[in-house]
């Protein structure tokens, strides 16, 4: 088994577990692996420091670990996701429509969530309906095998 730190194209850090450099090159290749944080397949391995165990009977040095310094920020925004996607309704393609609904008292008001246009999203905001753009990741959108 072949673990590698990987980082696409917006700098998110993420682990990939292969069994061998082959099937880590071909998936690469294929456009299979991807960011679980944003989707992107331009993928790159990062620098790691192998190590080794030269004898039994040593002890393994102590190692300082340090995180990257944006997995703090990764980690508190797939909180932050995680969060949506358990306290939101997903309306789909009709987020427009429905959250003029709401704004203006036809419905009941509750969180939503769905897809919109950049158009639809900034006549929305003209409209004084308060929305977000949030891009969720792929993997969190579907159910994990």
């Amino acid at each position: 088994m072949k673990v590698l730190n990987l980082q696409c194209t917006h700098r998110h850090s993420f682990e990939g577990w292969f069994g061998s450099e082959e099937d880590f090159q071909d998936q690469l290749t294929r456009g299979l692996v991807e960011c679980p944080l944003c989707g992107d397949t331009a993928i790159a391995k990062m620098l790691t420091a192998p190590r080794l165990m030269l004898g039994a009977s040593r002890e393994a040095p102590k190692q300082e670990v340090m995180a990257a310094p944006d997995a703090t920020m990764q980690a508190a925004w797939m909180k932050m996701v995680r969060h949506v996607m358990a306290h939101t309704e997903d309306v789909g393609g009709r987020f427009a429509e429905e959250a003029r609904r709401i704004h203006y008292g036809e419905v009941e008001e509750r969180g939503i969530r769905g897809q919109a246009s950049a158009r639809e999203t900034e006549a929305l905001q003209e409209e004084g309906i308060g929305v977000l753009p949030l891009p969720i990741p792929k993997a969190l959108k579907e159910p994990l095998q």
